[in-house]
C-alpha cells in the first residue's frame, strides 16, 4: 500500500472538497459551490495532507484541486486518488491559475473531468461534473 495510502468509507453525496492554499481562491470557489448546490457541505484544505485527513472521514462526491500546494503538486495527488477504487470514482476539476500542457495530460491519465483556468472557472463545470458519470481512472502500477 502506498505510503499516503487513503481509506475511503461510505461516500454521502454532500461534500465538495476544496484543496487550495489561496485563501481568495477558497472564497472564490466556495461562492461557485454555493451558487450552484447551496445545500452542499463544503470542507476546504490548504495542503494535500489536510486533504488526505478529509478523505478519510468519508462523505466527499466532488474535490476541486489546485496543482501548486504547500506540500505537494496536484496533478501527482489526483494520480494517487486514481490508484484508490474508492477515491478513483470522486470527480475532479483541476482549477488552477495556468494550466500546462504537461499538466493537462498528467490530469487526463488520472481521470480529471476538467481543467480549467481559475478566471474561467464557474458554475457550469460543477454542474456538469455532478452529473457526468465518473469514468474509472487509469490503474497505476
Amino acid at each position: 500500500m502506498p505510503q499516503h495510502a487513503i481509506s475511503a468509507p461510505y461516500q454521502s453525496p454532500d461534500t465538495c472538497l476544496i484543496i487550495e492554499d489561496s485563501q481568495f481562491d477558497q472564497q472564490m470557489m466556495t461562492r461557485v459551490i454555493a451558487k450552484t448546490h447551496d445545500q452542499m457541505k463544503i470542507e476546504v484544505a490548504a495542503t494535500l495532507q489536510c486533504a488526505r485527513r478529509a478523505l478519510s472521514r468519508g462523505g466527499v462526491s466532488l474535490i476541486l484541486l489546485d496543482n501548486n500546494l504547500p506540500d505537494g503538486i496536484g496533478a501527482n495527488f489526483a494520480l494517487e486518488l486514481a490508484s484508490d477504487p474508492a477515491l478513483a470514482l470522486i470527480p475532479v476539476i483541476m482549477v488552477r491559475d495556468w494550466p500546462t500542457p504537461f499538466m493537462w495530460e498528467k490530469a487526463a491519465s488520472a481521470g480529471v473531468l476538467y481543467v480549467v483556468n481559475k478566471a474561467e472557472f464557474g458554475t457550469r463545470y460543477v454542474e456538469q461534473a455532478l452529473r457526468k458519470p465518473v469514468r474509472k481512472r487509469a490503474r497505476l502500477s
